[in-house]
C-alpha cells in the first residue's frame, strides 16, 4: 500500500465523516475516489490492521485517534498548499486544488510549518475550508449549510464551496460569484428545486447539482 494510496483514504474518510456526520461508507468512498468498492473494502482491512480506522461491513468506517491525527496533517498540507498556490503564486481559485493534490504527498513538516509562518498563519483556504492547526485543532468555523436548503427572501453570505470540480468553480469565478458574497434568494422552483439569486445587482439562476456544492451562512438584510 502506497504513501499516497494511504494518504488519499485517510482524507477521504475524514472528509466524508464531517460533511455526513456519520461513518464513510464503501459506496461513497469509492465514488469519491474512483475506485471500485471491493478495494475499498481491501483498504479498509489494510487501515484497520494499522489502527487507523475501525471498520465493519455495513457500518462503514471510522478514524481511530490515530487515524484523524494522520488525516488532518494530509488535509492540512492540501490546504495551506492552496492558499500559498492562490496568494503567492497569484494561480486562480479553479486551479490549486489539482496541484495541491500533488504537492501534498511530497512536502515535509519543516517546509510546511514555513508555507503557515510565511501566510501569517491562516484559519482558511481559498475555498471557505479551515485549514488544520500544527497542534492538530481546527479554527472554529460558522454554522453553513448547503444552498440547496435555502428559501425565497433569505439573506445569505457565500461562505464555501466543494473544491473537488474545478469546472463550477471556474464558473462561479466568470460570473463575479466568490466567496464572502451577499446574496438574496430570490425564487426556487419546486420543480426541479433550482434556485434564482439576486447579488451586485443581478440575478444569477443555480441548479440544484451546483446549489448543493455551495454553502452559505444566514445574515440580516
Amino acid at each position: 500500500m502506497s504513501t499516497i494510496s494511504k494518504e488519499n483514504y485517510l482524507k477521504t474518510i475524514f472528509n466524508n465523516s464531517i460533511d455526513s456526520g456519520s461513518n464513510a461508507t464503501a459506496t461513497k468512498l469509492a465514488n469519491d475516489l474512483s475506485v471500485s468498492t471491493a478495494a475499498i473494502t481491501d483498504m479498509a482491512k489494510k487501515l484497520s490492521e494499522e489502527g487507523l480506522v475501525t471498520y465493519e461491513k455495513y457500518r462503514g468506517m471510522e478514524l481511530t485517534s490515530s487515524g484523524e491525527k494522520a488525516a488532518l496533517k494530509i488535509i492540512r498540507r492540501h490546504r495551506l498548499w492552496e492558499l500559498f498556490l492562490k496568494e503567492v503564486l497569484e494561480m486562480s481559485w479553479s486551479e490549486v486544488h489539482d496541484e495541491a493534490e500533488k504537492l501534498e504527498h511530497h512536502t515535509s513538516e519543516f517546509l510546511i510549518d514555513k508555507i503557515d509562518m510565511y501566510l501569517n498563519y491562516p484559519d482558511f483556504d481559498p475555498h471557505g475550508h479551515p485549514i488544520p492547526r500544527k497542534n492538530g485543532t481546527i479554527p472554529k468555523t460558522p454554522n453553513v449549510m448547503p444552498l440547496s436548503q435555502g428559501e425565497k427572501g433569505m439573506f445569505c453570505e457565500f461562505v464555501r464551496v466543494n473544491d473537488k470540480d474545478s469546472e463550477l468553480i471556474d464558473y462561479l469565478a466568470k460570473v463575479g460569484f466568490i466567496l464572502n458574497s451577499k446574496f438574496e434568494v430570490v425564487d426556487k422552483l419546486a420543480f426541479d428545486k433550482s434556485l434564482s439569486i439576486k447579488f451586485n445587482n443581478k440575478i444569477l439562476s443555480l441548479s440544484k447539482k451546483i446549489t448543493e456544492s455551495i454553502f452559505i451562512r444566514l445574515v440580516k438584510n
